[in-house]
């Protein structure tokens, strides 16, 4: 069996697969089209031929060296397994793109059983880390779990309000840092609320100033500092929020947080409004970081747990329909 069969076959199985469809749309049309138009003339894996592959690895914004990587394990293994046709040859592009995402192993959720599990975003601002928390708060909440928030973003105007409104149409409570105040003191008040309430989770929507990666350092580390001193072990897990939009920008703000903080996980927003969705291998093949969650549109249950099954059936359908 194929890889196309096998994206098929598993992505059959899915019960969002109008919502993933939907959401990468933009990605799909550009990605397919471009793949399709280097079937004109194709005659060979030859110099041409990978150069023009390039450039389209490039344009779905995967990165110069992840593409790189790409296209020459294409070569690699056409030339081992004596590919011919071309449609040999896209499908032996997306097993090299699904094996690259598989590569690494992922650390299951840390999940604490001796209380509140405490997870902490972090993110740029403008990378839609207030909103997914909201978001994320929603899923959380449908399966059965309590959940807190802490409004430890304190620095930008309005942060603690906008959570504020989402608690209060989702039901939950939220403790609330003071404007311009110490972050750190919201996030043991949130800790202390927490385990006083037998909360199931904790989420921490933090600040993202980059100006100064000393400050940011100083200020993540006594996040976690407080919040391991209230619940031990905590944060459990530290997800970053990043924009799809911003592409490979976006691999330049996630460097700094990983410089700064143990990030466990990648949530990418905004993934239906970009047609260059490949930043999703970008980011797995140069941050080793699996993503957890992407945006697949503005409304509260548009983030959806990554499956690259799903992603790159989502990227591929036209590409597969005539399979």
């Amino acid at each position: 069996m194929g890889i196309f069969s096998k994206l098929k076959n598993a992505f059959s199985s899915k019960n969002d697969q109008d919502r993933y469809l939907k959401g990468l749309d933009k990605s799909k049309k550009s990605f397919s089209e471009r793949i399709r138009r280097l079937a004109l003339g194709f005659s060979g894996i030859d110099e041409d031929f990978l150069e023009e592959l390039m450039i389209v690895l490039l344009e779905a914004d995967i990165g110069i060296k992840t593409a790189q990587k790409i296209v020459d394990e294409v070569e690699t293994r056409a030339m081992d397994q004596k590919l011919k046709t071309f449609d040999q040859i896209t499908e032996c592009l997306i097993e090299v793109m699904r094996d690259m995402y598989c590569d690494h192993e992922d650390k299951p959720f840390h999940k604490n059983t001796e209380g509140p599990t405490v997870i902490l975003m972090v993110g740029v601002n403008g990378s839609g880390k207030t909103t997914t928390t909201a978001k994320l708060t929603k899923r959380f909440l449908e399966k059965g779990n309590s959940v807190a928030l802490a409004a430890a973003d304190t620095f930008r105007a309005g942060a603690i309000d906008q959570l504020a409104v989402w608690a209060q149409r989702l039901g939950v409570t939220c403790i609330k840092g003071r404007e311009g105040g110490d972050p750190s003191a919201a996030l043991v008040d949130a800790c202390r609320y927490a385990k006083e309430n037998n909360i199931d989770y904790l989420i921490g929507d933090t600040a993202g100033r980059l100006q100064n990666k000393a400050n940011l350092m100083k200020e993540l580390e006594k996040m976690h500092r407080v919040v391991s001193r209230e619940i031990p072990g905590a944060p459990h897990e530290v997800w970053l929020v990043l924009d799809a939009t911003t592409g490979q920008n976006g691999i330049s703000q996630a460097q700094i947080f990983l410089e700064t903080t143990n990030v466990t996980g990648i949530i990418l927003t905004k993934l239906d409004g970009t047609a260059k969705g490949g930043i999703v291998i970008a980011i797995r093949d140069l941050l080793g970081l699996p993503v957890k969650y992407i945006g697949l549109g503005e409304k509260e249950d548009d983030l959806r747990e990554f499956d690259i099954d799903s992603y790159l059936y989502g990227m591929c359908e036209d590409l597969l329909s005539n399979d």
